[in-house]
């Protein structure tokens, strides 16, 4: 008989567990799943475009966000983290995949762009001692989490945002992508079904402690856009309340 949890950490854990093995892609677990997703570089998959998403360029192009100090969970290889340097911000960019991390680097180097890229999972050290933030910016990980998960992730965000800091994110949207079964239901299924769609209403909730600023369906982009854009996402601007960081 075994009776080991006693911190909040444990029953993270142990329902990170009940998912089928191999399906963790939220904590270091996921690495390698994630090393092979980005192993070839020639895949046909939209956001492997070294464009930033047309939503944060939009509230970058603005003055909507001004130029801060900046947190992107779940960097990929660094597509907005390099735009956000060359904008003048100044960026921590993590990721659980180190060949992710490397292609993010090679990119960084070509652009002449300076990134700090940090190898690791959000809820674990490697973020520990960061922050205060202005803006942190999430394009993906949040729809990767399954539900307990959520809990850490606002912590963390209460964590780094500085008072009067942004928080943005795209995630996938219900209709359009994603998987839309019940909470529940995913750890009965011991999967997330390739990731989680998220309603306007339920992104509204989860984030009620802030203020939405912004929150629609991403614009689709061309092809010859400079910008990256699925309208099967989500993108949401919100605000913490508080403090003078990046006020429009």
């Amino acid at each position: 008989m075994t009776r080991d949890i006693h911190t909040v950490d444990d029953v993270m854990t142990m329902l990170d567990g009940l998912f089928s093995e191999g399906a963790d892609r939220w904590t270091d677990e996921g690495s390698a799943w994630w090393d092979g997703f980005y192993a070839d570089r020639s895949k046909p998959v939209p956001f492997f475009v070294p464009k930033p998403d047309e939503s944060l360029a939009a509230q970058v192009e603005s003055g909507g966000i001004a130029p801060g100090r900046v947190l992107e969970l779940g960097c990929g290889p660094g597509r907005n983290a390099l735009y956000l340097a060359g904008k003048g911000f100044d960026v921590d960019a993590v990721d659980l995949s180190p060949a992710a991390l490397d292609w993010a680097r090679e990119r960084a180097r070509e652009a002449g762009a300076q990134v700090r890229f940090h190898h690791g999972d959000i809820f674990g050290p490697v973020l520990a001692g960061k922050g205060p933030y202005d803006l942190v910016y999430d394009s993906g990980c949040f729809h990767h989490l399954p539900p307990h998960r959520r809990v850490g992730y606002l912590a963390l965000l209460d964590r780094v945002l500085a008072p009067g800091g942004h928080f943005m994110l795209t995630c996938f949207a219900a209709g359009g992508m994603g998987c839309e079964l019940p909470d529940a239901q995913l750890y009965r299924d011991r999967s997330l079904h390739g990731g989680l769609a998220y309603t306007e209403e339920a992104l509204r909730r989860v984030f009620g402690a802030y203020e939405p600023v912004e929150l629609r369906l991403m614009r689709a982009q061309s092809d010859e856009s400079a910008y990256f854009g699925e309208d099967f996402l989500w993108t949401g601007l919100f605000r913490k309340s508080g403090g003078e960081a990046g006020r429009e």
